[in-house]
């Protein structure tokens, strides 16, 4: 019985369209912007989207309406004392962000997350790292940007009263000086609340978890800080409250401020810190920021890798 042999090369039916088309790939032979340009673009995109810009109109809502929030009561003050033609604002430079640090805690908490978690969540992080950008990199422009969006939300307050300060005719010198000190109180809070936020935010990719637990560690424990401070107070404990302030990244700024910047001190009875406890808090301050950054480092040396 004879059996059929497979042809080895069948010929294709007449109607087969099977084509090779050269689609052109060739070698990128444009300039090489390197890492410098990488992180630079990365940190322009992270401080865009802590205000939303570059993305949807619901996410912008948030952080503008805190924007907003931020600077109506420096708007306010400084109408009244053009009004009333005051000699002096109704609050120092440095006692802004005291007063509106609930504002600023909620935009941490809702900024922080979103900067870092969608990354976690989505697993986009190793294709930062696929290119040119190391794990520094990402860090220092996430910080940056963090830090930098914190300053504007904080700042901007601060140059509305001194601006209406010199047209209510107030004295150049003073408000000068003062904003000054202001300047210089916010750029370390902006500091050290984005290495907080954006520490807590890169422990968990879901964002509704960061954003209850930057709140819990920001308002909670301002909270007790200070409720242990007027236990002090009433038990006529004084020399205490400095130290209890050590334990509250809110008080924490208000010590140094107090110590070194001409502060008048929010604690009950306005009991802060001394030149020599403020070198304590000075020294705390810059240690939260130091370890923030080493821990940002650390976590994402393991993510993606």
């Amino acid at each position: 019985m004879a059996i059929e042999q497979p042809l080895r090369n069948p010929v294709p039916p007449s109607g087969d369209q099977t084509r090779i088309h050269n689609i052109g790939y060739r070698n990128y032979d444009g300039p090489r912007l390197g890492r410098a340009y990488a992180r630079r673009s990365l940190y322009s995109q992270s401080l865009r989207g802590a205000y939303g810009l570059g993305r949807s109109v619901k996410s912008k809502v948030l952080p503008m309406l805190l924007f907003v929030v931020m600077c109506v009561p420096a708007a306010i003050m400084v109408a009244v004392a053009v009004a009333t033609k005051a000699k002096d604002l109704p609050v120092d430079y440095t006692r802004y962000a005291i007063i509106m640090q609930g504002v600023i805690s909620l935009y941490v908490a809702s900024q922080a997350p979103q900067s870092v978690s969608r990354d976690l969540r989505f697993k986009t992080v190793p294709l930062y790292f696929s290119r040119p950008i190391e794990t520094a990199d990402y860090v220092r422009a996430k910080y940056a940007a963090l830090a930098s969006a914190l300053f504007i939300l904080t700042a901007a307050p601060l140059l509305v009263l001194y601006v209406g300060a010199l047209l209510a005719k107030l004295d150049f010198a003073d408000q000068t000086k003062g904003f000054a000190e202001g300047l210089v109180s916010v750029a370390l809070l902006s500091l050290l609340f984005a290495g907080i936020g954006l520490v807590i935010a890169a422990i968990t990719p879901r964002r509704g978890f960061g954003i209850a637990a930057v709140i819990a560690v920001l308002v909670i424990s301002y909270g007790a800080v200070s409720t242990l401070e007027a236990i002090a107070d009433a038990q006529n404990s004084t020399s205490a409250i400095p130290w209890i302030g050590l334990f509250s990244p809110v008080t924490l700024i208000d010590g140094v401020q107090t110590a070194f910047l001409g502060a008048t001190s929010s604690a009950p009875g306005a009991a802060g810190p001394g030149s020599g406890e403020g070198v304590v808090y000075v020294l705390v301050v810059l240690g939260l920021i130091a370890a923030a950054y080493g821990l940002l480092l650390r976590r994402y040396k393991k993510v993606g890798l």
